[in-house]
């Protein structure tokens, strides 16, 4: 089977790092490519998980707001009982 080049564009801050890593583990960026490509089409899948390890926008709303209810006991109500809770709740609807 012959071979081909590939052209990939990455920060250069990150190919620098992955480099590196790359040698720390005895491989050149080429076999490591390689490693993962083989790995993706041998359990058809991307071998890793990808997603959002910041939150979203809304999210970082939520735990702002929190943050302000907790600072300011006027804004938000505490429980020490669930089943106080729930009533109150469950009273609104």
């Amino acid at each position: 089977m012959s071979n081909v080049n590939i052209n990939i564009r990455m920060d250069s801050d990150l190919k620098k790092q992955f480099e590196a890593f790359c040698a720390d583990m005895g491989m050149t960026m080429t076999t490591a490519f390689n490693v993962f490509a083989k790995k993706v089409v041998r359990e058809y899948r991307i071998p890793f998980e990808i997603g959002a390890e910041n939150p979203n926008a809304e999210t970082i709303e939520a735990i702002k707001e929190v943050q302000q209810m907790k600072a300011d006991p006027t804004l938000g109500k505490t429980y020490s009982d669930v089943d106080q809770m729930m009533e109150e709740l469950l009273a609104d609807v």
